[in-house]
C-alpha cells in the first residue's frame, strides 16, 4: 500500500473532541447520552472503545463520523470543526472516511466488486485504478473468488467482509468500525484486522474501532473505556503491560491476583523527576503513592532535613499520608534523574479494599518503618 488518501502534518490529531455533550429527544425533554467527553486520536492509533452498551459509545462514533449534528462543546475531524457544519460539510468529512458498522447496508442488486467500485468511484479515480483497487481489497479480505456473487449469494460473514473492502479501498484518513469482527470467524477476524495495522503503519491511518470482541485487544494502541456517556478510563495497551511486568516483581504486589494487577497498571501514571527534585514536601496533603522504578529517592525529617532512607527501585513511599489521613510527615527528593509510578488517592484505595494482601504488606511496612 502505497497511496496516501489524506495529508496532515504529522503532529496534527485526527479527532480532537473537547467537552462534547449530546442529548437525544426534545429540547423539553432531553435524555443525556454524552457528557463532557474529551478524547483525542492521533495520525497512524488504532484506539479500541469499550464499555457496557448503552454507554454511549456509537453515538461517539456517530459523531465523529459526521453522521450527527454536534449540539454543544467541539468536535475537529480530519483539521475541520464539525459544530455548526452544514449537511454539505458533513458529506464532505464521510467522503473522507471509512465506515464500518454491523450493518453491513450493501447494494443488493450489485455484486460484491460492484459494490466496492461504486464507493471508489466518489473519489475521482480512472476506471481502470477502481477496478485494480477493488479487486485487490476483495482479495485481501478473502474474497478473491467471490466477487460475482451479489449479497444474497453470500453469508452474512462474507457480506461483512465486503462491507470491510468497500470501507478500506479508498485509503480513508479515519476508519470507524462499530464491531467490525462480530460476524466473522476467528481467522477472518484476524485479517481484517491486519488490514487496519498495515494501514495504520504504512499510511498512517487511524481506526476508532468500539468492540466486544477480546481477541483483537492486542491490537490496539489504547482501550478506552466509557460508561454512562463519560470516558472512565484511557489506557496505552504497551504502557500498561510494562508497568504490569514491572509491579509482578515488587514484593508488595506479589500476591496480587492477575486482574487486580491489572487494574493497578491501568490507574498508574508516570512521573519523571530530576536531580534533588523534590517529589511531595512535609506537611503537604497526601494525593497518591509512589513506587520508584529506576533512579533513588531521598526521604528527609523536616525542618532539619536529616536524612532517613534512601529508597532504590521496587520500593515505595507515601502510603502513610494515605493510610492516616493526616499530611505528609516527610520531604521526597529525587537523588538522580528518577522514574516514578505514581497511584492517585481513589485507586490506592480501590487496591487496599480489593487486595487484602497489599493491605497487609503495607501495614507491615508501616510498623516497621515507624517502630
Amino acid at each position: 500500500m502505497t497511496e496516501r488518501f489524506l495529508s496532515l502534518p504529522a503532529n496534527e490529531h485526527i479527532v480532537v473532541a473537547e467537552g462534547l455533550h449530546h442529548d437525544f429527544g426534545s429540547d423539553e425533554l432531553p435524555m443525556p447520552v454524552l457528557f463532557d467527553v474529551w478524547f483525542h486520536l492521533e495520525p497512524g492509533e488504532i484506539v479500541i472503545m469499550t464499555g457496557p452498551s448503552g454507554s454511549g459509545k456509537t453515538t461517539l462514533l456517530t459523531l465523529i463520523g459526521a453522521l450527527r449534528s454536534v449540539q454543544r462543546g467541539s468536535l475537529s475531524v480530519l483539521g475541520r470543526q464539525l459544530r455548526g457544519l452544514d449537511e454539505q460539510g458533513r458529506v464532505e468529512i464521510r467522503r473522507r472516511l471509512g465506515f464500518i458498522f454491523q450493518a453491513h447496508n450493501l447494494f443488493e442488486s450489485l455484486t460484491a466488486l460492484q459494490n466496492v467500485t461504486l464507493a471508489l468511484e466518489l473519489h475521482g479515480e480512472s476506471r481502470h485504478e477502481i477496478d485494480r483497487r477493488a479487486k485487490a481489497m476483495l482479495g485481501a479480505v478473502g474474497l478473491g473468488d467471490r466477487m460475482g456473487h451479489k449479497p444474497e449469494a453470500l453469508s452474512g460473514g462474507q457480506r461483512q467482509r465486503v462491507a470491510v473492502a468497500r470501507a478500506l479501498a479508498h485509503r480513508p484518513g479515519l476508519i470507524l468500525a462499530d464491531e467490525p469482527t462480530a460476524a466473522l470467524d476467528a481467522q477472518t477476524g484476524r485479517q481484517v484486522i491486519e488490514l487496519l495495522q498495515e494501514l495504520a503503519h504504512e499510511q498512517k491511518t487511524s481506526t476508532l474501532l468500539v468492540t466486544h470482541d477480546n481477541r483483537i485487544l492486542d491490537v490496539a494502541d489504547r482501550i478506552v473505556n466509557m460508561v454512562d456517556g463519560r470516558i472512565v478510563s484511557d489506557i496505552r495497551v504497551g504502557e500498561s503491560l510494562e508497568i504490569c511486568e514491572f509491579l509482578a516483581k515488587v514484593p508488595a504486589f506479589a500476591s496480587h491476583s492477575p486482574g487486580g494487577l491489572t487494574e493497578i497498571a491501568e490507574h498508574m501514571r508516570r512521573r519523571t523527576f530530576g536531580p534533588d527534585e523534590v517529589i511531595f514536601r512535609e506537611g503537604e496533603t497526601g494525593h497518591g503513592f509512589f513506587i520508584i522504578r529506576s533512579g533513588s529517592v531521598r526521604i528527609l525529617d523536616d525542618p532539619e532535613g536529616h536524612e532517613l532512607a534512601v529508597l532504590e527501585p521496587g520500593q515505595f513511599f507515601g502510603e502513610v499520608a494515605l493510610m492516616t489521613g493526616r499530611p505528609r510527615n516527610a520531604t521526597a527528593v529525587a537523588v538522580d534523574h528518577t522514574e516514578l509510578l505514581f497511584l492517585a488517592k481513589e485507586a490506592f484505595q480501590q487496591a487496599l479494599d480489593r487486595e487484602k494482601s497489599f493491605r497487609d504488606q503495607l501495614l507491615q511496612v508501616f510498623t516497621v518503618r515507624h517502630s
